[in-house]
């Protein structure tokens, strides 16, 4: 399947689609209600539930398979909506699942906002200390959780309600606990969808920045018209197809384009339930006879690592693959395209944002290695200096959105706190960029030190803050140090008390708290014991010096 048959057979002309937007006959076509009178389970749930038509195809990890029809999660959500009633959870409340990609996931999800309330996603890599940061800054009124991750909840101060699903015969619910599927067997199968306003909320993410823990971000209902415009125009996502977005919904691009944007277009999506490796994503490809994959660049190196034999049964399979999450590597564009005969294309966004420079696979444009694409329609996308004005052609600046030349732009602030990100009408990304000679955005690097790792946005504060608990550290800094598979790798800085000895066993300790109280992904896989830290005058730390000093070594290292 050559590249001229891909795009003469689908694509539009982006131009005339960018220049041509029209904000209200988007939102007629995309939503099956009005921004006056809105419900995500009624968008991405009831209006396709069609006899038959099936919303998840879900493949475990020891083989199994199961589907579910809309109507079935219609019913579902209905009877967890009921039992979030019977809890006292009411309109914009939030609600936490700590569970991994399962059924329960989505009835919970589609349950919540079938009652109109918030769902809260927490990642299953978690450890105690960033799921305690999120359901109190959220104010969950319920999380629900499995036998697997039940014990984390134990070490959160003032956990709310939990639900289980258990294991076999009961195991990992504990006593108070609620038993998910004996109270959702409980429950009637009808709840009327509590309507809601565009403006309200029915997501709440959180987001790694440079100083504090992470912030919490609303996203408002309308923001599925942006999801939906994604789908279509960015992963090119057609009745025909077999989607699979291998990203966890407990992050924001699994979240809102694995679970929301194609349910919301009526198409199924794909849950699978076991770890990563070369092997179960090629089985699940050929398994389902999948068409359409987006994922990360980090996944995608994964499966080129697994070499062209392991390729070759489902090479011209894919029709289309998209990538984000981080710069996507020209010679992954050229190993898919020679091994697996697909183009995949790189995408940009943000959790506040979603995506919105997209090298798009509906729409007719240039498409250069190195570029991150175009502006999606809908969004204004400049690149500002530090004075506040758009910089010309080739010069390095902040990626920033004009918010009222950006109607499906749908970020207004953090939750409960202030949003330095905006400087007038502008949103400033944080992200450096350069605009190329035919319009399209490349992409250059933060700004800030926020860590980009296999695709996760790592904030030096939440990894500090761990290592800070621990008795042997005085202080620690940590910064992302390039690295060829992950991008970036978490390296901490750390001064001990005198008490303490720089040893490797010390450093393997330290990982092992990390990796327990705060996350999987986000331990440091390198730790350097120091005297003492850069910093300022006035004492502020300056982690740009470290970064600096790592980024030298590691081209020092690809020279000699």
């Amino acid at each position: 399947m050559t590249e001229e048959h891909r795009m003469t057979a689908t694509t539009v002309d982006y131009a005339g689609a960018y220049r041509d937007f029209d904000f209200d006959a988007v939102v007629r076509a995309t939503l099956d209600g009005d921004l006056d009178a809105m419900n995500a389970c009624v968008e991405c749930c009831d209006r396709h539930a069609l006899p038959g038509r099936i919303a998840l195809f879900c493949e475990g990890r020891d083989g199994t398979s199961q589907t579910y029809t809309f109507s079935q999660l219609q019913a579902l959500s209905a009877r967890f909506a009921n039992f979030l009633k019977s809890q006292g959870v009411q309109p914009g409340d939030r609600v936490s699942a700590l569970l991994p990609r399962t059924p329960e996931l989505l009835v919970t999800i589609l349950g919540t906002w079938r009652a109109g309330a918030v769902y809260q996603p927490l990642f299953t890599a978690f450890g105690p200390k960033a799921v305690e940061h999120r359901v109190q800054s959220a104010k969950s009124r319920l999380v629900v959780t499995d036998a697997a991750n039940r014990s984390k909840l134990d070490e959160v101060d003032h956990c709310p309600t939990v639900v289980t699903v258990g294991g076999p015969r009961g195991q990992g619910i504990q006593r108070g606990d609620f038993s998910f599927w004996h109270e959702v067997e409980r429950q009637p199968a009808e709840f009327a969808p509590v309507m809601r306003r565009g403006d309200d909320p029915f997501l709440m993410m959180f987001t790694s920045g440079t100083t504090g823990a992470a912030k919490p971000v609303m996203v408002p209902l309308r923001a599925i018209v942006a999801f939906v415009g994604y789908m279509r125009d960015a992963v090119d996502l057609r009745q025909t197809d077999m989607f699979w977005n291998i990203a966890d919904p407990g992050w924001a691009y699994g979240l809102y384009y694995a679970v929301t944007g194609p349910l919301a277009m009526g198409m199924p999506t794909t849950f699978y339930d076991g770890p990563f490796t070369v092997e179960s994503t090629y089985k699940v490809i050929r398994k389902l006879g999948i068409t359409n994959l987006a994922g990360s660049p980090t996944a995608f190196r994964l499966l080129i690592a697994g070499g062209a034999d392991a390729a070759s049964p489902v090479k011209g399979q894919l029709r289309a693959v998209s990538s984000a999450g981080e710069p996507l590597n020209p010679e992954v564009i050229r190993w898919f395209g020679e091994h697996l005969d697909t183009v995949i294309h790189d995408h940009y966004g943000q959790t506040e944002l979603g995506m919105v420079v997209c090298n798009h696979h509906a729409l007719g444009h240039p498409v250069q290695a190195g570029s991150a694409g175009f502006a999606s329609p809908g969004h204004r996308v400049v690149v500002l200096d530090d004075e506040g004005k758009e910089c010309a052609v080739g010069q390095p600046g902040v990626l920033a959105l004009d918010r009222k030349r950006s109607p499906l732009m749908w970020f207004g602030g953090y939750f409960e706190r202030e949003t330095p990100a905006f400087q007038g009408d502008y949103y400033l990304s944080g992200d450096t960029v350069e605009r190329n000679e035919d319009g399209s955005v490349s992409f250059v690097g933060r700004n800030d030190d926020v860590i980009t790792s296999s695709g996760y946005r790592i904030g030096p504060f939440d990894v500090e803050s761990a290592l800070i608990e621990h008795a042997a550290v005085i202080e620690t800094a940590v910064v992302g140090k390039p690295d060829p598979e992950r991008t970036e790798i978490v390296k901490a800085f750390v001064v001990l008390h005198p008490h303490h000895a720089a040893t490797p066993e010390l450093a393997r300790e330290l990982q092992a708290h990390v990796r327990h109280r705060l996350s999987t992904h986000a331990y440091p896989r390198e730790i350097e014991f120091v005297g003492e830290l850069p910093k300022t005058p006035s004492g502020k730390l300056q982690r740009f010096i470290l970064r600096n000093q790592e980024v030298a070594k590691a081209q020092a290292a690809q020279t000699s």
